[in-house]
């Protein structure tokens, strides 16, 4: 269920969803992953239980190839079983307490996605609220930072093949932050009817 929008131009507009993200119909799933790609719990391992095996085999090949994916950064998989064309996993930060470039390492994760998402010439892509589940992100700041980064990437890039990005989240008090981060950055016009 779409619980806010924002329409950033004729063709940008981001959302926030109130649903599972493994059944979401999107061009690309964002995974919040670890930089083995062991997707064992949380987001990852929900993913990985609907996408079906073979989306671990191929991840375990990927790292095989090309080694641990630092805090930031971002690679890709087929989806499997999923509605999705593409699994982006992305690498969030551990936190801890916020002095050690966390906050930094997650605006280059979100940026980094959408930036391989355009690469790849996926439009629409699901993203949810990455280190803030098991990683223990604070998730108002977490959302501040997606949405911001996201922003600032549709912003920069106005030929991008993105144009849905959706931030959804299963859990309703993460979804209530994201509302408030919109409400908030995306203030209503009040002379709208």
């Amino acid at each position: 269920m779409i619980r806010r929008e924002a329409q950033l131009s004729a063709t940008q507009v981001l959302r926030v969803v109130h649903n599972d993200i493994t059944r979401e119909r999107v061009d690309a799933i964002v995974n919040a992953a670890n930089g083995w790609l062991a997707h064992g719990g949380g987001v990852a391992g929900a993913i990985l239980r609907r996408a079906g095996l073979d989306l671990q085999l191929e991840s375990d090949a990927w790292v095989e190839t090309h080694g641990r994916i630092a805090n930031g950064g971002v690679a890709h998989t087929t989806a499997g079983m999923l509605h999705a064309r593409r699994v982006i996993h992305a690498v969030g930060p551990v936190w801890h307490g916020g002095a050690q470039g966390e906050p930094e390492e997650l605006r280059a994760a979100m940026t980094n996605a959408l930036a391989l998402a355009d690469d790849l010439g996926l439009a629409r892509v699901s993203v949810p609220a990455i280190s803030s589940g098991i990683f223990g992100f604070p998730v108002r700041l977490c959302a501040e930072i997606l949405v911001d980064a996201t922003v600032a990437y549709l912003a920069s890039h106005p030929s991008t093949v993105v144009t849905e990005v959706r931030f959804t989240n299963i859990d309703a008090p993460t979804v209530e932050v994201f509302e408030r981060e919109f409400d908030r950055r995306f203030p209503a016009d009040p002379s709208a009817p």
